[in-house]
């Protein structure tokens, strides 16, 4: 995988160029507090800490900034003769080559460590939304293969206690039935369009059938079947519930 952007980690916009002069201004007044401790002993020192912390945190542009204007700011003001650009010696020679290339060096030390970071987190991130895409995927196949299995279960169900089923309800939207023709005329008027009559259906009380349009949920029930031509006798149901790729459906049945 190819980084392009790794180089771009800095933060950009005003707050880098403020906190370079920030930097310049702290360094140089430390200095000038010192000066007449240390004299004209390392007149560089203050402002390679400085390009140092800016590049760690802002990046190259202004840790070079900061490395050139501190090199004009030392060597006029703490590389004798001071406040005085007319006089060159071994002094500001010295400076111009230990200063820079030191100050340098540590930036481009920096600059490639921060790089490879910012690499390394952007190959992270990619790789930490490959995972959720992944995670989501298996999720989607596990889903599948439980809503395979429940159709499996519900199709071994149906035939198994077609003679003790009392109702068929779909319980979300997008599953849909219709009675069979056959209880079209019986059923119309007290069945939801989203039910089905089983084949016990016609012997239960109807007072039992309109309650049921309302409070139907898995679990069990009590109901009155048709035991004779005018007597009912009370039978104990239990609703199943089942999750099928064309949505879910509750099942009502006599109890074994």
């Amino acid at each position: 995988m190819k980084i392009q952007n790794a180089k771009r980690w800095a933060p950009r916009g005003s707050r880098a160029w403020l906190a370079a002069c920030l930097a310049l201004a702290v360094a140089s007044g430390v200095r000038l507090l010192l000066n007449p401790f240390v004299g004209p002993a390392m007149p560089g020192a203050f402002f390679c800490v400085a390009a140092t912390l800016i590049e760690y945190f802002f990046g190259l542009g202004p840790a070079l900034t900061v490395m050139l204007v501190g090199l004009v700011i030392a060597d006029y003001l703490f590389v004798p003769p001071y406040a005085d650009f007319s006089v060159f010696d071994y002094h500001d020679v010295r400076l111009l080559l230990s200063y820079p290339t030191l100050t340098i060096f540590i930036i481009a030390l920096i600059e490639r460590l921060r790089r490879m970071q910012f690499r390394a987190e952007l190959f992270a991130s990619v790789a930490k939304s490959r995972y959720e895409m992944l995670l989501r995927a298996d999720n989607n196949r596990a889903l599948r293969l439980r809503t395979i299995d429940e159709t499996h279960r519900l199709l071994r169900h149906l035939p198994h206690y077609h003679d003790t089923i009392i109702l068929i309800q779909a319980l979300d939207r997008k599953a849909s039935l219709r009675p069979d023709a056959e209880h079209a005329a019986s059923s119309a008027s007290t069945l939801p369009h989203t039910s089905a009559p089983g084949s016990r259906f016609s012997s239960v009380h109807p007072a039992d059938i309109a309650r049921l349009q309302n409070t139907l949920s898995p679990g069990s029930h009590r109901l009155r079947v048709k035991s004779g031509e005018h007597h009912y006798k009370p039978v104990d149901c239990v609703g199943e519930r089942f999750t099928t790729h064309a949505g879910d459906f509750l099942v009502l049945r006599i109890e074994d």
